[in-house]
């Protein structure tokens, strides 16, 4: 282990390397001086060039940090990744083809990174197939076309499969919180751990080097053994960097790093309007036990919805991350938590929700068509990708996507006398369409596997019935089904033979008077 700046450990980077880089969304573990480093080497000396990235989770600040960085023409030549979302340049590059881009499922790209740590051919998976991922639909292509595509299609004992073949990576750019003088790197204060042991073998075990950026460093014996998360004979380099932040919004809490617990005597309320209600008729499908996984989107507001029904205590929440139990953050800090149970690395909680260990999970979409396909990684021109969707809500046995029906300049109030939902300004574009642009959960194949699957918007609820196709089930009260529901749908409208009426409470709590 030689401890080297930032700047000296960028030029351990050749032309033409693969790089894989841990770290996940919003500065949570992201080794953020090692990537600016290698931009600055870029931009200063144009090399290196034609790279490729590879990070199971989006990172970034949607602004500038993270893999925004790497989007400088040249330095990449393809990146490999869970979503862009964090990562505006990275996708406006790949939108103008100066890049190959792969948005996969983020489970199966962590779960890919400790498979070809073991040496093992690759990951072989069903998830993802029927959707836009399945390399049949194009493997998950979001940029420049690619010969060469990180899955293919297989078939064994008669079923398909996607397979992913193993990753052979020159480099890795980690993050860590302490290494002592041996060279061994411990978390305790991150709020992440992913898969940054299976990334340090990867490139270990095929003689690239490791790099790893810590905050502190400890002297000989200090750590406690089973605090180690990298043992020092996997590192190569370290970087000393004394102000790293927990994330890239707080500079320094032990409470997402599990080290302190908040005393949560009250919790932000909900914001008034369409948006709190969705979340309160979405936490209605809570039930006592279950197993559970918050989205992103209007979903993050259904632990305040189960908080305030005194739900919060009776469920295990979980996130793709890895954290179990506690309170999860939103916003940029989303995907870490307080209060949590345990923080377990990446791959196996992916391991929970791929084997059927989730009983609901509460996701957000773009666009819905009549089958109950869902699409959120591509719309509108823009692109985004999917993340841990694909995993999620293919693995739980109950989905609930929440969303308003319609998008751009909606607006909506609540007649408090009358006890009636009132469109106040419909949205610009439909969110209930025909056809799908992208294909990211498939209806048909979830209603073959027998989920549960219910769509809850501000004005109605629909779930994919017996035939696989998508049936209005739930209206608001004041809300008239053909002009305010159908009209505003691209497909035949299918009602069950019984609407029900949504809860008239929900719209109180959500639109005070």
């Amino acid at each position: 282990m030689q401890i080297v700046t930032a700047e000296e450990a960028a030029r351990h980077v050749a032309d033409g390397d693969t790089v894989v880089i841990g770290g996940s969304g919003g500065g949570h573990a992201v080794p953020e001086a090692l990537i600016a480093a290698l931009e600055a080497r870029f931009l200063a000396t144009a090399s290196p060039t034609a790279l490729t990235a590879v990070h199971p989770v989006g990172l970034g600040d949607k602004a500038t940090l993270g893999a925004h960085r790497l989007r400088h023409r040249g330095l990449l030549r393809r990146v490999v990744c869970g979503t862009v979302v964090d990562a505006p340049g990275i996708a406006q590059a790949a939108a103008e083809e100066e890049i190959e881009l792969f948005c996969v499922p983020q489970g199966s790209l962590s779960q890919l990174m400790r498979e070809s740590a073991g040496g093992r051919p690759g990951l072989l998976t069903e998830v993802g197939l029927g959707t836009y991922v399945d390399p049949r639909e194009g493997g998950g292509s979001q940029g420049r076309p690619s010969d060469d595509p990180p899955s293919r299609a297989v078939e064994l004992e008669g079923r398909p499969y996607v397979f992913y073949p193993a990753v052979h990576a020159q480099v890795a750019l980690l993050r860590g919180t302490t290494v002592d003088a041996a060279g061994n790197v411990s978390m305790e204060g991150e709020a992440y751990f992913g898969e940054m042991l299976s990334m340090a073998q990867l490139v270990h075990n095929r003689g690239g080097t490791v790099v790893v950026q810590v905050a502190r460093q400890a002297g000989a014996g200090e750590l406690p053994p089973k605090q180690v998360k990298i043992p020092h004979f996997l590192v190569d380099l370290v970087v000393l960097v004394p102000d790293q932040p927990t994330t890239y919004l707080t500079a320094d809490s032990p409470a997402y790093a599990g080290q302190a617990r908040v005393e949560v005597t009250s919790l932000p309320p909900l914001v008034a309007g369409p948006r709190a209600l969705i979340a309160r008729r979405a936490a209605q499908e809570l039930r006592a036990g279950a197993v559970c996984n918050l989205g992103s989107g209007i979903s993050t507001g259904v632990a305040l919805a189960a908080a305030e029904d005194g739900m919060l205590d009776q469920v295990v929440l979980t996130n793709e991350q890895g954290l179990v139990g506690g309170l999860p953050m939103s916003g940029l800090d989303a995907g870490a938590a307080v209060n949590f149970d345990a923080m377990v690395d990446q791959p196996y909680q992916f391991d929970l929700y791929d084997g059927g260990g989730l009983d609901l999970a509460f996701l957000s979409f773009a666009e819905v068509s009549g089958r109950g396909d869902v699409n959120i990684s591509r719309f509108g021109g823009r692109i985004v990708g999917v993340g841990g969707f694909v995993n999620i809500s293919q693995g739980a046995h109950a989905v609930v996507f929440s969303g308003t029906l319609t998008a751009g300049g909606l607006e909506t109030g609540w007649d408090h006398e009358a006890g009636a939902l009132r469109i106040v300004r419909e949205g610009r574009s439909q969110r209930f369409v025909d056809t799908v642009e992208q294909v990211c959960f498939n209806g048909v194949l979830a209603h073959a596997r027998g989920q549960r699957v219910v769509f809850v918007t501000e004005r109605a609820v629909f779930e994919v019935d017996d035939e696989g196709r998508l049936v209005l089930v739930e209206v608001a009260p004041g809300i008239d089904v053909e002009r305010d529901v159908a009209a505003h749908v691209g497909f035949d409208l299918r009602r069950a033979p019984t609407l029900r009426v949504m809860d008239r409470s929900l719209f109180d709590r959500s639109y005070p008077a």
